[in-house]
């Protein structure tokens, strides 16, 4: 969330999306994640060893508040995994740092799991050029996040997760309220109790990780909070999905030296198979690793490969029992 002066809030123009100034300083004040630390008034005298003691501690406290969400994020996962087998879209909307973690996680998914264009979308408030700069006014604006969202074309298979640390910021609180108008499946994740984008959606996560070190600054434990469950709703919904085999990569897409060092690395571990096997697997399979593995493990060719893992939908363990060769799945 972009934090203004006082003097630059009271000068600014009000509009419907806008609260008045006063208003939303008292707002702010109600929050946990901007709440003041007396204690830690004094931390820029502090020794730089003490103050990176003081963050990794509480840094560690994170993952403790993500854990007793579990039960929220697990049941919005299977409500996104079972719309996007349909064909449905994951998309993210937020703003500042927390539309940033969601265009991240998105733009992550293609090489990670080989998802189609657009399957997997990030919407941050100011657009793309926000995602370096600040744009100022751009996370105050409801109307704003419907128009990104109107220019999607939302479907009833399509999920819109609204990611903000206050749980109040009009772009996220406004990107659910409109999907769900739409019919769009809704998840809201907020760092704080009781949040009006929670409440918006079908799904409500609030990770509550407390006052951040630096008051307001929640790019610290609340970020780190977000990061951390936007990286388990898109890994356990392409798990979901069968875009692993095990906890292997099988659907990753080799576009560099490296992801194809690690396609060879994938397949030897599927498989037990010689290098000479596999780099013949690959080349019969246009260097598809799950593909690849299919062939070894079934001893199939490539072409047959491909139907079986269409039949399937692509879940490599089903392909592999619906084979009519040897199988000695290792994943």
């Amino acid at each position: 969330m972009t934090h203004t002066s006082e003097s630059s809030e009271s000068s600014a123009p009000e509009t419907p999306d806008t609260p008045r100034p006063r208003t939303l300083r008292a707002e702010l004040e109600t929050l946990t994640t901007e709440a003041f630390r007396p204690e830690l008034a004094d931390v820029d005298r502090l020794p730089t060893l003490g103050i990176a003691r003081l963050m990794n501690g509480e840094d560690a406290t994170v993952a403790a508040a993500v854990a007793e969400q579990l039960p929220a994020i697990a049941a919005a996962i299977d409500s996104v995994a079972e719309r996007i087998a349909r064909g449905g879209r994951l998309v993210y909307a937020g703003a500042g740092t927390a539309g940033r973690l969601g265009v991240l996680d998105a733009s992550e998914c293609p090489p990670t799991f080989n998802t189609g264009p657009g399957q997997v979308v990030g919407l941050i408030a100011g657009g793309p050029g926000a995602l370096v700069t600040s744009v100022e006014g751009a996370e105050d604006s409801a109307e704003l996040a419907a128009a990104d969202l109107d220019a999607l074309v939302l479907t009833a298979d399509d999920t819109v997760v609204g990611v903000s640390a206050s749980g109040r910021t009009p772009y996220a609180v406004g990107a659910v309220t409109h999907a769900r108008a739409r019919g769009a499946l809704t998840v809201g994740l907020a760092c704080n109790a009781g949040s009006p984008l929670a409440a918006a959606a079908e799904h409500g996560i609030e990770v509550v990780v407390g006052p951040e070190l630096l008051a307001g600054s929640t790019r610290l434990k609340a970020g780190t909070a977000q990061k951390l469950v936007l990286n388990m709703i898109s890994t356990i919904t392409m798990i979901r999905l069968g875009k692993t085999y095990g906890n292997l990569m099988v659907d990753v897409r080799a576009s560099n030296e490296k992801l194809r060092a690690r396609s060879r690395r994938i397949v030897a571990l599927a498989t037990g198979a010689a290098d000479a096997d596999i780099e013949r697997a690959l080349a019969a399979t246009d260097g598809e690793v799950k593909n690849a593995v299919l062939v070894l493990l079934a001893d199939v060719d490539g072409p047959t490969a491909a139907r079986l893992l269409t039949g399937s939908h692509g879940h490599l363990r089903t392909a592999l029992a619906q084979a009519p060769g040897p199988q000695d799945a290792t994943g």
